[in-house]
């Protein structure tokens, strides 16, 4: 049995033990999905032109058709000879989703529900900052960590995205951006999903987007955010990448933790700070701590004490984040004063805190929650 294998069992046994009904698997054959050009690094795309008698050279022009020029169709790869314009189309898709609904807000967040080649669906949504335009992008159809008060776990894993449908995501943001000339000029790995639980394609993504070929966006600029699964934080801690890191952490002690996110019970509160408090070191980085606050479950100024005395010497920020109202789950976003209370409690404890600014909140704001209301049949 191969690594993986082992990783996916522990993570499957462990977290099925933690939720009430298991995860509903899919039963029905899917169709075999045609792979997407965008799922090549620079380097793949090189080898495979040679491995089909094509030049090693002509990458960097289809890379420049792919994500500088943003065409549609292999057609319009215009320096291309026809031969191998067919060839490419015979081998890949250029499109992977088609939209079924945009939302947009009147802060000017627009959320997208994609369709993919085999009929399931998934979110991306474009928030407009005063620094630029951040896009989330998802990892997974569905997921398997069984958070209890997230909406991108109902109905549990359906499949892993490749990493062409993730890199699509971004691309078919910035065609919409393309209309006013404006760009994405950072990245969140934060949608549906758990990032690390399809580390390969999340890693080829990121090397993709990042390269000054790709999408060229820095990457101090793309941020990946974990539910902390603790061997994948080290392998990620070895890779190099100057990528901002973010871990859900939700609770200050074990049982509080695994309440509220059953991985806490494959990889306990202690191992996961270990594995934190090693990426630091061996990057030099800090961590964002992601904590949703939910009324009378995590969010009392002893429960901010308790925080503060577990994460004062680890070299982190907090970021508080006031949940949004999901109806298939029972937590209630905790009120303004109590938020001001616990961020006041960590500053005065010297912990680096920020309130998570919302956006959205008149459109499907949660994570997982647009696809939930719109393709109900998928999160039974």
């Amino acid at each position: 049995m191969s690594d993986q294998q082992k990783f996916d069992e522990r993570i499957q046994d462990l977290v099925g033990e933690a939720e009430e009904k298991p995860v509903r698997r899919e039963k029905k054959e899917k169709p075999e999905l045609k792979p997407s050009i965008y799922s090549l690094r620079l380097d793949e795309l090189q080898q495979w032109l040679q491995d089909n008698g094509e030049k090693a050279f002509r990458a960097g022009q289809i890379y420049e058709w792919l994500y500088e020029k943003r065409v549609k169709t292999f057609e319009e790869m215009s320096n291309l000879s026809k031969g191998l314009r067919e060839k490419l189309a015979a081998a890949f898709t250029l499109t992977t989703l088609s939209t079924l609904v945009k939302q947009e807000s009147k802060d000017g967040t627009i959320k997208f529900l994609f369709q993919l080649q085999d009929g399931y669906s998934i979110e991306t949504v474009l928030m407009r900052h005063q620094y630029g335009n951040s896009i989330c992008v998802t990892t997974q159809v569905g997921c398997r960590i069984g958070c209890t008060f997230c909406a991108s776990t109902l109905g549990g894993l359906k499949r892993h995205l490749m990493a062409g449908e993730i890199v699509e995501q971004v691309v078919k943001v910035q065609q919409q951006l393309d209309e006013t000339e404006e760009r994405v000029s950072s990245i969140v790995i934060m949608g549906i999903g758990e990032p690390f639980d399809n580390y390969d394609a999340m890693m080829n993504f990121l090397k993709i987007v990042n390269h000054d070929k790709g999408l060229n966006i820095g990457a101090r600029h793309i941020t990946v955010s974990t539910s902390g699964i603790v061997p994948k934080i080290y392998q990620f801690a070895d890779e190099g990448m100057q990528i901002n890191f973010a871990v859900s952490l939700h609770a200050p002690n074990q049982e509080a933790r695994q309440k509220l996110m059953p991985i806490a019970r494959a990889y306990k509160l202690d191992e996961l700070l270990e594995a934190v408090r090693y990426y630091t070191k061996k990057t030099g980085r800090r961590v964002t701590f992601e904590y949703g606050l939910m009324s009378g479950e995590n969010d009392s100024v002893e429960v901010a004490e308790e925080l503060s005395a577990l994460i004062k010497n680890i070299k982190c920020h907090v970021n508080l984040i006031p949940i949004n109202y999901v109806p298939e789950r029972d937590y209630i976003r905790t009120s303004r004063s109590k938020i001001f209370d616990f961020e006041k409690t960590l500053k005065k404890n010297g912990i680096n805190v920020t309130i998570r600014r919302e956006q959205g909140a008149d459109i499907a704001a949660a994570c997982g929650q647009l696809r939930a209301q719109e393709r109900a049949e998928e999160t039974k």
